[in-house]
């Protein structure tokens, strides 16, 4: 079966906060998942393959600036080019809503990330200085100009 990336539903949050816990030290609870659902500015994808949510990407929008705040793939599916396939997704949700550029913020320690990162030609940008807290980090800030 084939990898799709798809517009998330209702009936995917549990696998979603799932992949959520299993990822980030501080995961975002169910509601603040669900809000992606249907606020305004906000876009939920995730990569679907035989009804399994594999990852997801929260993006965030404001007249003509994009953010991805929140990417995540399950660990058993690392390695198989699901983050490659959700940034594309958002780069062309993006395109769509006509923004100018896509930003998001990293693990200064997490190479894999800035590296994938790098690769979908997101550029670093600078620093915020002691952003994580779980534990404390810098956090690089990319950006991709579209």
């Amino acid at each position: 079966m084939s990898i799709e990336i798809l517009d998330a539903s209702a009936e995917y949050l549990p696998q979603i906060h799932a992949i959520e816990k299993q990822s980030f030290p501080d995961p975002w609870t169910p509601q603040q998942l669900s809000a992606y659902l249907t606020a305004p500015g906000r876009v939920l994808l995730v990569a679907v393959e035989d009804d399994e949510v594999l990852g997801y990407l929260c993006l965030d929008f404001v007249l003509d600036e994009g953010s991805v705040s929140n990417i995540a793939v399950a660990p058993r599916h690392r390695g198989r080019g699901v983050g490659k396939k959700l940034l594309h997704a958002a780069e062309t949700a993006a395109r769509d809503f006509n923004l100018a550029f896509l930003t998001l913020e990293v693990r200064q320690s997490n190479l894999a990330a800035i590296v994938l990162y790098e690769r979908a030609g997101f550029e670093h940008i600078g620093i915020r200085k002691k952003y994580y807290v779980n534990p404390r980090e810098n956090a690089v800030i990319m950006t991709k100009n579209l």
